[in-house]
């Protein structure tokens, strides 16, 4: 067996990083304004942004061109359940619920990813790479598992675990059009799609919206979160289910609770205690023990 580490794994962190802050960022630009009409004008923002630079790439009408009817079936079905479903169950779940339960139950994301690929066939799920999920799940538990429940609640955390598998159904479904098409395509068409049928939820709230009672400072998280948590975090995460497949990925998604709980507990001032170091080093042993990977060319998927 060996240990690799790719400029991939390095992206995979940034990418828990910003998901991980994003939380706690959404929790306070929330305070200012509503949940539906935030998270239009950010989905929006994202979706422009991806126009933007498949246009530049590729041309969009290039892209357009080349899609297959089979192509927008798929798009649109994931662009329904990744995005327009995920972001108002994700939304709305964490309005409702605290930090950490949040990102407690998105720290399920491997385990029924893994399931889900299993079931239909996509990838093997090996006995080190099992060690690793359940490693990761227990360091979870040792983080969140024990963490201030004020500000939770179970609609929050129903919504939250209905969000998490829209992403975990999106995840699997969108491995066969990534055979097909970019990352970039794939996610600025999905996501295009979502916010599209978003904004009618969000538009009404917009409008009742007192628009000089919204500081800077919530203008500055919305930008943050569109560009790195729906553009930059996407494409990374989609660029690692094409290369390296869905099981491999959804591992870092139990890094995301430990940087969550680390920002809430620089803005919410959450305790850092022995027990959740104790949790955040078994989440990253977990990720470092799916990182072995045997050396026959059948179970190393290659990395660019």
């Amino acid at each position: 067996m060996r240990f690799s580490f790719s400029r991939l794994d390095a992206a995979l962190l940034f990418m828990t990083l910003v998901w991980g802050s994003n939380f706690s960022l959404i929790k306070a630009a929330l305070r200012q304004m509503p949940e539906l009409g935030f998270n239009s004008l950010r989905m929006a923002l994202g979706s422009v942004l991806f126009a933007a630079i498949i246009q530049q790439r590729h041309g969009l009408r290039t892209v357009v061109a080349r899609l297959e009817r089979r192509d927008w079936i798929g798009l649109v079905t994931l662009g329904i359940m990744g995005h327009f479903f995920y972001q108002l169950l994700f939304m709305a779940g964490v309005a409702r619920t605290s930090v950490a339960n949040s990102s407690l139950v998105f720290g399920c994301t491997p385990v029924t990813v893994a399931l889900l690929s299993s079931s239909l066939g996509h990838e093997r799920i090996t006995p080190v790479r099992w060690a690793g999920v359940i490693l990761s799940l227990a360091g979870i538990y040792l983080v969140v598992g024990q963490a201030n429940q004020q500000g939770a609640s179970l609609a929050g955390d129903l919504l939250i675990l209905g969000a998490m598998l829209c992403w975990a159904g999106y995840t699997v479904g969108s491995r066969s059009l990534l055979t097909r098409h970019s990352p970039l395509v794939v996610t600025g068409v999905t996501m295009t799609i979502g916010s599209a049928l978003y904004a009618p939820f969000g538009v009404p709230s917009l409008l009742r919206l007192d628009w000089t009672a919204v500081s800077w400072w919530a203008w500055v998280l919305l930008v943050y979160s569109a560009v790195f948590a729906l553009v930059v975090a996407y494409l990374i995460w989609y660029t690692a289910v094409q290369r390296v497949g869905n099981n491999r990925t959804s591992i870092y998604s139990n890094v995301v609770p430990l940087v969550a709980m680390a920002v809430a507990a620089a803005v919410l001032g959450e305790p850092i205690t022995a027990r959740k170091i104790a949790g955040a080093m078994a989440i990253l042993g977990g990720v470092a023990l799916t990182r072995l990977e045997l050396r026959s060319a059948a179970d190393t998927p290659s990395e660019a």
